[in-house]
């Protein structure tokens, strides 16, 4: 374990990870809005095309945690600084598939790579900013370049896609990861916890199993038939998955899941909306990169323009929630995601085939401010209350919140939306998607709730309570 760098450097550090989350974060919108390209090219159906998201975010979300511990054992820079040598060459080979399984293939190799970023950047930040005032406002920045990530994604998958076509979006991120590898072996200090959690692989089993089997389940049900034996079986699996992680974590002195972390109320509160928030958000994205190119006709550039409101306000806001974080806690910040994220759901509840752009502008607006005010509540409600040596672990079940979150918006919106289709899909898909919107809409007021139940406990931090002594499972 290091001390935290001198008072210049600690903010070049922040800048370092902030590109890290800036290419997985422009990642995960661009594809959302080259799903059209990639059909088309490779003639897939919308199953195929879910699949290219949430195979990503799956793995994303299987390995978080671990690579948070793995952090915290072997070094945070070292974990970095893997992940971004990985997540760059599975980029290119991204940009190289000849097919949608190979694709699937390659952004499962990439989700290695991206798992062990965010939650170790967010580590690295809080062990170089142990002052709370400082943190508040680093964690704010980077709540901004998350939210300016996700934002302009759009925009500039639009224009790599009309340029040089979908290929391209994989292979910018080779130079962005190239220099923020540069940048991370010269100026970011290594970093580990004095007393380092053994790892757990059969929570990490049970954690793959749990997520695979429910993701399959949702999104290949339509399909297969929801009573069928294989789709029965998937949720099944998912269910025993999750009562098996429950009760042999608790039995572990060193678990995967740390669930003594959920007696803060706050950091339940921020799991929690992390999973409600980044469902929306995950299916926002996909239906409407669909609505606006596969309804509406509009180029994939045109499409990324029309989101312009959404970034500008998410840009605008993802910084005020940092202040407003500092002077008056994150309960009103995350309430604004919440009711913002609502109000875009309920507008875009009366979508047709020909709604006006500026209705449509209202909706990105309104969506724009809930997401910029999103990040920075959740991730200071979830590290704040923390000890320095747990802040990996608890980045890490955080991040696994949003990425569970983002499977369940694309998986669940998705299918319930091309289940409805009747007729040609240009024709179908906008009627068929007022559940999907419906369902988001209640993703925002289930955070709003939250808001006002839980975030405010993390004004004043607290130390969670050390877990009780528990016997060791037997061999």
């Amino acid at each position: 374990m290091t001390s935290a760098p001198p008072a210049p450097r600690k903010w070049l550090v922040l800048a370092i990870c902030c590109m890290s989350l800036f290419i997985v974060g422009l990642d995960t919108t661009v594809v959302n809005l080259a799903l059209p390209s990639i059909q088309e090219d490779f003639h897939t159906d919308a199953a195929g095309l879910q699949w290219t998201i949430d195979a990503y975010t799956v793995v994303l979300a299987s390995l978080l945690m671990l690579s948070g511990s793995t952090a915290d054992r072997f070094g945070r820079r070292r974990t970095f600084r893997t992940g971004l040598l990985v997540f760059s060459l599975a980029s290119v080979l991204c940009g190289l598939a000849p097919d949608t399984g190979s694709l699937v293939a390659f952004r499962m190799l990439q989700a290695v790579g991206g798992a062990m970023l965010n939650p170790v950047a967010m580590s690295i930040i809080v062990n170089t900013f142990p002052d709370d005032g400082e943190r508040a406002r680093a964690i704010g920045i980077w709540g901004g370049v998350a939210g300016m990530s996700l934002a302009f994604g759009p925009v500039v998958g639009g224009a790599l896609v009309d340029a040089a076509g979908w290929r391209a979006i994989f292979w910018i991120n080779l130079p962005v990861g190239a220099l923020a590898l540069l940048l991370t072996t010269l100026f970011v200090p290594e970093s580990r916890a004095a007393q380092p959690r053994r790892l757990d692989p059969v929570g990490q089993l049970l954690v793959i199993t749990l997520l695979a089997t429910l993701t399959f389940g949702i999104i290949e049900g339509q399909g297969q038939g929801w009573t069928s034996p294989v789709i029965s079986g998937c949720f099944a699996v998912a269910a025993g998955s999750a009562v098996a992680l429950v009760r042999y974590e608790r039995r572990r002195p060193e678990p995967l899941l740390d669930l003594t972390l959920f007696r803060n109320a706050s950091f339940s509160g921020a799991i929690a909306g992390a999973v409600c928030g980044f469902a929306a958000l995950a299916g926002f994205l996909f239906l409407n990169s669909l609505y606006l190119q596969s309804v509406r006709g509009f180029s994939p550039l045109d499409a990324g323009l029309l989101t312009l409101p959404m970034a500008a306000m998410t840009l605008v806001t993802g910084p005020l929630a940092g202040r407003l974080i500092g002077a008056r806690g994150p309960r009103l910040p995350m309430a604004v995601a919440g009711a913002g994220t609502m109000a875009c759901g309920l507008l875009l509840v009366r979508l047709g085939p020909d709604t006006s752009l500026g209705y449509l502008a209202a909706a990105y607006v309104l969506f724009g401010i809930g997401f910029g005010m999103l990040d920075a509540p959740l991730t200071y409600s979830a590290v704040s209350g923390m000890p320095r040596a747990r802040a990996g672990v608890a980045a890490a079940i955080t991040s696994t919140g949003r990425q569970v979150g983002a499977v369940l918006g694309v998986a669940v919106l998705g299918s319930v939306t091309t289940a409805r289709i009747e007729g040609p899909f240009a024709d179908g898909f906008p009627a068929a998607s007022h559940l999907g919107w419906a369902i988001m809409a209640g993703c925002g007021g289930a955070v709003l709730l939250l808001a006002l139940l839980t975030a405010g406990t993390a004004r004043a931090p607290s130390p969670v309570p050390a877990p009780a002594p528990v016997p060791a499972p037997p061999e």
